[in-house]
């Protein structure tokens, strides 16, 4: 007898205290390419070979085609639980940055927490002012539609900072350039942000970041379940992601200290009243040249390396070493067994790097693979479905959220339909996965945990007869279509043979 739709609920238990339910839906950088060299010096060719001998990094080798590649020691990462220790972390390291402070996110909330956190970030430039450290930098990201909602809002928690330390603090608002002409004028406020916006979620100080799909205000500090994984002096991996955040700020607009906002120094072409292609080529430049600058970097290590064969050789293939770089200076390359590669999406600009390596990484994978695919707002595009249904071989579960746990839950007006839209979504979904005859291999599950809601987003790969993962996918995407089309977004792939990492990634699987 086939399970209803919505059936019997599942108790696990995660972690040290964490109750999860599960509902059962069916059967089934400003760095250049001679610092590196000065980093790495005469010990680069040992570093390099001992960094990319893993069996584990081979198999995924072929993401190096669409992204850097920076190894790293596992140790230098940690996944972060819970949205209060992700406050935590982020608050002290504010407080105690040194060098730079550079956050990407959504919008920045206007509560008690938001504010501590800008009290944090106030202390850092006061700290730099003391000090007169004219090295010291802070660059805030945010979407201007939401970040502009409302008389209080993400402009007004940020003035003082501008204010009082204009020299050291800049917050950028990207506006999207398909929110433009009639359809600017007479979307409401509350709908703007669906045309487009920058959904980047970034939290960088010094040489540490943490990659989340969270956003910075108190429900993601509390009681909004998300993932963050913080790693510790990962300076050229900060460093990519440092370039990335000035590159979009250098095509968005800057706050000024009355709260007006000024189109940014570097950017000719306005976004929204400008020429529409003029500014999509010469953002899509912007972004490019990070990627290509970190690339190129990295393939010169490669050339100063003659017994491995560089990714610019050959044809492309699961198993073809990839081009990438040595952490720190390579005082840990020889303890190398973790690789990060980021994964750019910029759908309305023409960067597409992140569905690439995900549609390979789905089509790609064997009978004996088992992928676990989470979203919290379950609506895959159709060539994600399309691969997942008739070309991939792997065992999926699939995890979504369930109404009472959609942030969307109990909303006033249109947005509270949101959740039932989401289920109908999903019931179609399950409606062919049983068309294909494929519910031993595709298998949908619901979140449920009381007065919470889920913003989890990623995917965990497991190689065959593995009991850990040895690949996930975390950051800003939902594998939906604003994801891949209309948002700026970015993930990183972390591969790793670490043990201990590998155990904490599947702790927070849910």
């Amino acid at each position: 007898m086939p399970y209803p739709w919505r059936g019997s609920r599942m108790l696990i238990l995660m972690g040290n205290v964490q109750t999860l339910v599960k509902r059962f839906l069916g059967t089934g950088t400003t760095s250049d390419a001679s610092a590196l060299e000065a980093d790495i010096a005469s010990s680069a060719e040992n570093q390099v070979s001992n960094a990319f001998s893993s069996s584990t990094y081979q198999y995924f080798s072929w993401i190096g085609q669409h992204a850097p590649c920076f190894p790293i020691c596992g140790d230098q990462v940690q996944v972060l639980t819970e949205p209060t220790q992700f406050f935590e972390v982020l608050k002290v390291k504010a407080r105690k940055a040194k060098r730079r402070i550079t956050l990407a996110s959504l919008y920045l909330g206007t509560g008690p927490l938001e504010k501590e956190l800008v009290s944090s970030i106030h202390e850092a430039c006061k700290n730099a002012a003391i000090m007169k450290n004219s090295d010291f930098e802070v660059n805030i990201l945010l979407d201007v539609t939401r970040g502009s909602r409302g008389k209080i809002n993400s402009r007004t928690m940020l003035q003082g900072l501008i204010k009082e330390f204009p020299h050291l603090v800049s917050v950028s608002l990207y506006h999207t350039p398909d929110l433009r002409g009639l359809l600017r004028k007479i979307v409401p406020e509350r709908f703007n942000e669906t045309i487009g916006l920058t959904h980047l979620k970034v939290y960088l100080v010094d040489n540490s970041l943490i990659i989340s799909g969270a956003n910075l205000s108190e429900n993601y500090f509390t009681n909004r379940q998300d993932r963050y994984i913080l790693f510790s002096d990962c300076k050229r991996m900060a460093d990519f992601f440092h370039e990335l955040v000035k590159a979009v700020a250098s095509f968005s607009f800057s706050l000024q200290p009355d709260d007006t906002l000024k189109l940014h120094k570097m950017c000719s072409v306005h976004p929204y009243k400008g020429d529409d292609m003029k500014f999509k080529l010469a953002a899509r430049d912007r972004i490019s040249d990070v990627l290509q600058r970190h690339m190129q970097t990295q393939q010169k290590l490669w050339q100063g390396n003659g017994d491995m064969k560089s990714p610019t050789n050959g044809s492309a293939g699961p198993h073809l070493p990839q081009v990438s770089g040595v952490q720190n200076g390579g005082n840990i390359a020889d303890k190398n067994d973790t690789w990060v590669y980021p994964l750019v999406q910029m759908g309305p600009i023409g960067v597409l790097h992140d569905e690439q390596v995900t549609l390979q990484l789905l089509r790609e994978s064997s009978k004996d693979d088992e992928i676990l695919l989470a979203s919290g707002y379950f609506n895959l595009t159709d060539h994600y479905m399309e691969v997942i249904l008739q070309e991939s071989l792997a065992r999926y579960r699939l995890l979504m959220a369930s109404p009472e746990v959609n942030g969307f839950y109990g909303a006033k007006g249109i947005a509270g339909y949101v959740p039932s839209a989401y289920v109908y979504i999903a019931r179609q979904f399950f409606q062919e996965v049983q068309a294909y005859k494929q519910a031993q291999r595709i298998q949908l599950f619901e979140y449920f945990r009381d007065k919470w809601t889920f913003h989890v987003k990623g995917l965990w790969y497991y190689l065959p007869e593995q009991t850990m993962p040895s690949l996930t996918l975390i950051g800003s995407p939902n594998f939906g279509y604003r994801s891949v089309y209309r948002d700026l977004e970015c993930q990183v792939a972390m591969v790793t043979d670490n043990q201990n990492l590998q155990k904490q990634l599947k702790e927070v699987e849910w």
